[in-house]
């Protein structure tokens, strides 16, 4: 069965990486829905299948420079 909500996580206080090797850390796992590797964003699953991406906005990213 397919998410019926998607979330996606944007942390504020670290970079993308950090945020994706914390949150596999807690359980979750890569997933591959054919999103590539040139994409800005990491898709991810929790422990029970439900599928989320980590991504910094741009908002965010322009003002931390």
């Amino acid at each position: 069965m397919k998410n019926r909500l998607h979330l996606d996580v944007s942390p504020i206080d670290r970079s993308t990486a950090d945020e994706v090797a914390r949150l596999l850390d807690l359980g979750a796992t890569r997933a591959d829905v054919g999103q590539g590797q040139d994409g800005n964003w990491v898709v991810m699953a929790d422990p029970e299948g439900n599928e989320f991406c980590v991504l910094r906005t741009l908002a965010r990213q322009t003002e931390q420079k």
